[in-house]
């Protein structure tokens, strides 16, 4: 790939070198920026959404869609949609899934939490790995169930927290956020092991799962699910439209997948979906796959940048591109971050000094990390990586860091 848009095949004529401003637009990225970190006007790599435009095909289908211009209570429980589902699994993933146990949602983490309301208790332990999304750990802390983590890779630690006896559930981040980690098929499959044995249910967010690089496989959990499962997702993460909401997962056992359409329809009164968001799904699944496999390559290149520049500056942290996304989770612990220079000083130097905004791996459980969201045009990704090398090497007594 070169540094702007493929330079052939099916993804070829999408600009992601483009910059869109998104000040102004209630953006929390950009917008919102000075709320997490006390600061207005700071460059942002923090929330998980991407820079881009969503892809053409979806845009016309929601200009279609609104020049309608009728906006009633909408079904999501038509062929149109489950068949964009259905097809787009078979196709990319390689699986074929039952719709009749689909469900819909405003978000993955609405699901989450009806799922943790359904299968466990205030108290109960649930199970996840660690770093942990922090989306995660609002979610359990909310509702009264304890957090348990696990470190990432660490079959023994999992197996000994999913053998309490009150730990009811394990959600699995399938591809791994923070990480980017993607999961190989012998891990899935001792992990449905050991969750079968212990009787705990699995919660598989795989949200990330359309954004695994090139030689990554996602393998959906529906091809190792035993027992009480759900497999939660939603195009909104890799087709960049987050704002439209709306969300879809796979519940396993008929009565779990009766009981949770119920409380939605009647507890949650969230009966009808936003018809943008349906609209938004279909024409991603239908016609969006050229577009998604020339950011994939785009936002590889990005890493890519990311990977050599931190091995110009910092050999010895070895790091290298994620399987999966476009967040660089990155270990700074072997350059003294978080032990010789507190992770605050990092921030502050970042903020202050560089005018960036970069999530400090404190949030995930991990400080002396930091993650570094590059899913934006490819002059921003340097700077942002550029801005890290700099305060890093200030901090260390090493000068003016890695710009030119």
């Amino acid at each position: 790939m070169g540094s702007g848009t493929t330079a052939s095949g099916p993804g070829a004529g999408f600009d992601f070198d483009a910059v869109v401003d998104r000040r102004g637009t209630w953006c929390v990225q950009w917008d919102g920026v000075a709320d997490r970190f006390g600061v207005d006007g700071l460059l942002p790599f923090t929330i998980s959404d991407m820079d881009f435009p969503s892809p053409p095909a979806v845009l016309d289908a929601l200009r279609s869609r609104i020049d309608h211009g009728v906006f009633g209570y909408t079904d999501w429980q038509h062929e149109d949609f489950l068949s964009a589902v259905r097809d787009w699994f078979a196709r990319r993933h390689g699986t074929r899934i039952d719709t009749d146990r689909l469900v819909y949602a405003p978000s993955v983490l609405n699901q989450l939490s009806q799922l943790l309301r359904m299968w466990t208790e205030p108290g109960e332990g649930v199970v996840v790995h660690t770093p942990t999304y922090d989306g995660f750990r609002k979610a359990v802390d909310g509702l009264g169930r304890e957090l348990r983590g696990v470190p990432v890779g660490d079959e023994k630690a999992l197996e000994e927290q999913l053998a309490r006896p009150d730990s009811r559930v394990l959600v699995l981040c399938s591809p791994h956020n923070p990480t980017g980690r993607v999961w190989t098929e012998a891990e899935l499959r001792r992990t449905a092991e050991l969750a079968r044995a212990h009787g705990v249910a699995v919660i598989s967010d795989e949200i990330h799962s359309d954004l695994v690089h090139e030689g990554g496989v996602h393998l959906p959990w529906t091809r190792f699910a035993t027992g009480r499962w759900a497999l939660i997702t939603s195009a909104t993460k890799a087709f960049n439209f987050p704002a439209l909401t709306g969300s879809y997962g796979l519940v396993g056992d008929a009565d779990d997948h009766a009981e949770f359409l119920r409380r939605m329809r009647t507890g949650e009164g969230l009966a009808s979906p936003a018809v943008l968001s349906l609209t938004a799904h279909i024409a991603a699944y239908r016609e969006g796959g050229p577009w998604l496999d020339a950011l994939r390559g785009y936002v590889a290149g990005n890493l890519r940048l990311v990977a050599d520049r931190l091995d110009a500056a910092f050999p010895e942290l070895g790091w290298r591109p994620p399987e999966a996304g476009y967040l660089a989770w990155i270990d700074l612990r072997p350059l003294g971050i978080g032990t010789a220079v507190p992770e605050e000083t990092l921030q502050r130097e970042l903020i202050d000094t560089e005018r960036v905004a970069v999530m400090p791996g404190g949030t995930y459980g991990c400080p002396g990390f930091v993650r570094l969201n590059v899913g934006c045009p490819r002059a921003k990704a340097e700077r942002g990586v550029d801005a890290l090398i700099s305060a890093v090497t200030r901090l260390r007594g090493g000068g003016s860091g890695g710009r030119g």
